[in-house]
């Protein structure tokens, strides 16, 4: 686990690094900050941030990171969404990647009830790249406009470009600081000008921030520099009048194992089972006057290749749909469609832990229901109306991923450990069915199987499977929100959880028709 996790520290080094040293020092020596400096200084001193999709991109032509950088922090005591373009790459230009990337932080916000507050500096769209950016990229700015309507604020602090369609955002936006001979905001910079309308002009007086502060009134505030914006910014927060729906517990007791251990739980092979209750002991809350027990599990004598039970994480109640051997069968899905009932009568979010190869599949249990007993399980989990988090731990394959609330699913939250992997199938069972099937084809053409002709095949065939089943592309295509070390996995869902209280958590007792 450590050597993955060095691995993953290579990979997030590449988004840290942005364009690369040569652009990084042209943008210090302009005094300006990069993007996650800036939002170590906008959030509060020694609050936590949590980034969302780091290695965005990855595998793509694009750089790890997509060019922005999204996550939540706490300004004025308020959990905002940040967004922070990374003028070090392509001047912050948007490439497909970085469009998707705003799509889910602001997907997050919605569903949590988040302000936002962008931190721009960017030239615009990857212009070679505009057939995927153009027409989905619309989205944005309905997105900004709505969470508005939602009085959701949203907030843009404008450090530098800001150009075509990114002059809407800071237009679109609640709030607008400006940075003073920094920011230039227009539809179309003076060559755009010049080709359009034969008119000469210059930045400051098309786009300016003094321009847009004293003439146009884009700019609700000028900033003297960019630390002062970054002050501006944390004095709108501290306006907004902003107010939790859930109040926050008090009072909890840090796990009565060593999270530590969590580095030794997952075996190197993914066909070895473990015992999730090891995890839940290392991420929950121990025992105190507040919490007489760290889990509560329902049904332990049943359908037992799924755990399920309740627990305190951080003081907050959460009802757990955990692993335990791999296989889900009938009674594990009948277990978990009860569950999900429950936690929903009593309005408590769920969280699952994910290591499962699936529904178990043969005569025996497709005529014992399997699959009407997995359609169960899915459909209670797709109508429940708590709030979902889910974390996978070692396998997450085929159905099973949909059935523990996989990223089609939409969870509010989505973290992967370095040892997870998700796929149709494994590349093995993969690679060996497709053999089956063409050794099938060849016999109904009556012709001879060449076995050892097809072994290069499937060969090759494992090992893309086997590629494309590993954290880092899946995190690469925004089927998670970040890899994580185990060891933060309850600081990563303590904060989760803390987000969902910005709304109402309530249940459903409306599902779909159960098929008896």
């Amino acid at each position: 686990m450590l050597e993955k996790l060095a691995a993953l520290d290579t990979e997030h080094a590449k988004a840290v690094a942005g364009g690369g040293e040569k652009y990084v020092g042209r943008h210090h020596a302009r005094g300006k900050l990069l993007p996650r400096e800036r939002i170590e200084l906008l959030v509060d001193e020694g609050s936590a941030f949590l980034e969302l999709s780091p290695l965005a991109g990855w595998g793509s032509e694009f750089p790890v990171g997509a060019s922005v950088v999204t996550g939540i922090g706490v300004i004025e005591g308020v959990e905002c969404m940040i967004t922070a373009n990374d003028p070090t790459v392509k001047g912050g230009a948007s490439n497909p990647w970085t469009v998707k990337k705003i799509f889910r932080a602001s997907q997050i916000a919605e569903e949590n009830g988040l302000p936002t507050v962008s931190l721009v500096e960017s030239g615009g769209a990857d212009l070679p790249t505009q057939k995927e950016i153009f027409i989905p990229g619309g989205k944005l700015f309905r997105d900004i406009t709505r969470a508005s309507a939602r009085k959701e604020p949203t907030i843009a602090l404008v450090f530098g470009n800001s150009t075509a369609g990114g002059a809407y955002v800071p237009g679109m936006s609640d709030y607008t600081v400006m940075v003073k001979e920094q920011a230039k905001v227009f539809l179309g910079g003076p060559p755009l000008v010049k080709m359009a309308t034969g008119e000469e002009s210059d930045d400051e007086s098309l786009g300016g921030a003094e321009m847009h502060a004293r003439t146009s009134g884009l700019a609700d505030y000028l900033a003297e520099d960019e630390l002062d914006a970054i002050r501006i910014g944390r004095r709108i927060v501290a306006r907004l009048n902003w107010r939790k729906a859930v109040a926050p517990p008090t009072a909890w007791a840090e796990p009565d194992e060593d999270p530590d251990g969590l580095l030794d739980l997952i075996p190197s092979d993914l066909k070895e089972p473990f015992d999730p209750r090891d995890v839940i002991r290392r991420i929950c809350d121990g025992v105190s006057d507040t919490n007489a027990v760290v889990f509560d599990e329902f049904k332990p004598l049943y359908g037992t290749s799924l755990v399920t039970g309740w627990a305190k994480l951080h003081g907050r109640s959460i009802g757990i749909l955990a692993n335990a051997q791999g296989v889900l069968f009938s009674a594990e899905a009948q277990k978990a469609t009860q569950f999900v009932q429950l936690a929903n009568q009593t309005d408590t979010p769920l969280l699952f832990l994910h290591n499962t190869t699936g529904y178990m599949v043969g005569k025996e249990y497709e005529q014992g229901g399997i699959i009407k007993h997995g359609a169960m399980m899915i459909n209670a989990i797709s109508n429940s109306t708590v709030p979902h988090l889910s974390v996978i731990m070692g396998a997450s394959y085929g159905a099973g991923n949909y059935g523990m609330n996989g990223r089609a699913f939409d969870p509010r939250f989505l973290f992967t450990w370095p040892s997870a992997k998700s796929a149709v199938m494994g590349p093995a069972q993969l690679a060996g069915v497709l053999e089956i099937v063409a050794q099938q084809s060849a016999e109904a053409k009556g012709q001879p199987f060449d076995a050892e002709g097809f072994k290069g095949v499937k060969e090759l065939v494992e090992a893309q499977i086997e590629e494309q089943s590993m954290p880092h592309f899946l995190s690469g295509m925004l089927y998670d929100d970040g890899v994580i070390d185990p060891r933060d996995t309850r600081t990563v869902l303590g904060i989760c959880l803390s987000v969902i209280e910005n709304q109402p958590i309530v249940g459903t007792d409306r599902f779909g028709v159960f098929r008896p």
